[in-house]
């Protein structure tokens, strides 16, 4: 993919808000980093949500606050819609569109194979074009998305279900709300079983922007990435479905803002912003 991508940990209100975002500053990125900046058309997908309408008025109103007024919300409850001649004329007429939150296999499972995804993949070849998702607009935009999991103390062999997703980002899979929610032992359990696969952790209120083979971290908090590629031994295929899992050598990588990962390398390079140097 040619275009920009932006995954998002998700948000959760904190001070009794209504918006979707309790940072402006990702929604902010987001905005300007499209083709035509606040003159942008930007179509909101409410797809995985269970309350479609009521989300995307908030959207709108938060992406005015980011002014940004050439937004609307593309309703697209079921398949049939998917394949609408009106829903393809608007994908094709947008400079980008902002998944919403909800479930990712609700997403997926409306989107998948139909005549708007096919063009949403063209549209991706375009290095103006910009998908952005949060929480589960985040989640399935890999190959492989988590669907369910334990979110315990220890990680367990079998308790991780996954499913296909939009398939936007190769070898890499996005799990969101992660500090908040306590996932990442279930993203241990990702790694350790296929360590080609980047596992990527993103916090609420942060963002990984993806473009030409580079992860640039957006937003005021971190995104934790285990690179399983150096594990040197496990206990995997030793023990029986449910108990813990044991093993070595896998590499954590901790972003914050600025800060860009080059995925052809594998390397992190750590940037501080002028202000935070001594």
């Amino acid at each position: 993919m040619k275009g920009k991508i932006l995954v998002i940990g998700g948000a959760e209100d904190k001070n009794g808000n209504t918006d979707p975002f309790s940072d402006l500053s990702i929604l902010q990125r987001f905005v300007d980093e499209t083709k035509h900046k606040k003159r942008s058309r930007i179509e909101i997908i409410t797809s995985a949500s269970t309350i479609p309408e009521e989300m995307g008025k908030e959207y709108l109103k938060t992406f005015h606050k980011a002014g940004a007024d050439n937004c609307g919300v593309l309703m697209i409850r079921t398949r049939e819609d998917a394949e609408k001649p009106t829903s393809l004329r608007r994908l094709k007429e947008a400079d980008a569109i902002f998944v919403t939150g909800g479930t990712q296999l609700a997403l997926t499972s409306i989107l998948g194979g139909t005549e708007f995804y096919k063009m949403l993949l063209e549209k991706l070849k375009d290095p103006d074009f910009m998908y952005a998702g949060t929480s589960a607009g985040a989640a399935a935009a890999s190959n492989s998305m988590i669907i369910e999991g334990n979110s315990d103390d220890a990680a367990y062999k079998g308790e991780v279900q996954t499913a296909t997703g939009l398939g936007l980002v190769n070898n890499i899979i996005f799990d969101t709300h992660f500090i908040e929610r306590g996932r990442i032992a279930r993203l241990f359990e990702i790694v350790v079983s296929n360590p080609t696969i980047l596992g990527v952790g993103l916090e609420e209120n942060t963002a990984l922007l993806i473009h030409r083979d580079k992860m640039e971290a957006v937003g005021s908090g971190m995104a934790i990435l285990l690179d399983g590629r150096k594990i040197s031994g496990s206990n995997l295929l030793e023990v029986v479905d449910g108990a813990p899992l044991s093993f070595e050598n896998m590499t954590i990588h901790l972003m914050s803002e600025h800060d860009i990962f080059d995925l052809k390398e594998m390397r992190l390079k750590i940037i501080n912003p002028p202000d935070a140097e001594k």
